[in-house]
C-alpha cells in the first residue's frame, strides 16, 4: 500500500455563534478562508472542523475549492501570499485561517447605515 501524500484544500467555513468564539460584538457569524491539509478533501474538511471547534467556533457549513493545482486549471488567479500561506498549511500539516469576515444582521446594519440621517 503506498501512503497517500497530503494536498492542501481551499475551504471556505460559515461559523455561528458560540460563547467565547472571539467574534466582533454584534456579529451574527462568520466566514473563514483556511488553507488545511489532507490526503483528500474529505479528511481536510474534517481536521478544519475538529480545529475550529476546539478554538470555540461553531461551524454550521463548509464550501470546499478543491486544490492550488485545481483552482488553477479553474482560471482563479492565486497570489504569491496565498500561496505563501497554502505552502505553510503543507509544510506544517496544518489548517491556516487566512481571512476571517463576521457576519452582521442586516437590520442592524442598516440602522447603522441610517443613524445619521435626518428625517
Amino acid at each position: 500500500m503506498t501512503k497517500r501524500t497530503q494536498q492542501i484544500f481551499t475551504l471556505l467555513v460559515e461559523v455561528g455563534r458560540s460563547a467565547d468564539d472571539g467574534l466582533p460584538k454584534g456579529a451574527t457569524g462568520a466566514a473563514l478562508m483556511c488553507y488545511a491539509s489532507g490526503v483528500d478533501e474529505a479528511e481536510a474538511v474534517r481536521e478544519t472542523v475538529a480545529i475550529l471547534k476546539q478554538a470555540d467556533l461553531s461551524p454550521l457549513d463548509v464550501s470546499g475549492y478543491g486544490t492550488l493545482e485545481e483552482r488553477l486549471a479553474e482560471g482563479h488567479d492565486i497570489p504569491d501570499e496565498e500561496r505563501a500561506l497554502m505552502q505553510r498549511a503543507l509544510d506544517e500539516n496544518s489548517v491556516i485561517v487566512a481571512q476571517m469576515t463576521p457576519f452582521f444582521d442586516d437590520d442592524q446594519a442598516a440602522n447603522d447605515s441610517h443613524s445619521d440621517r435626518t428625517s
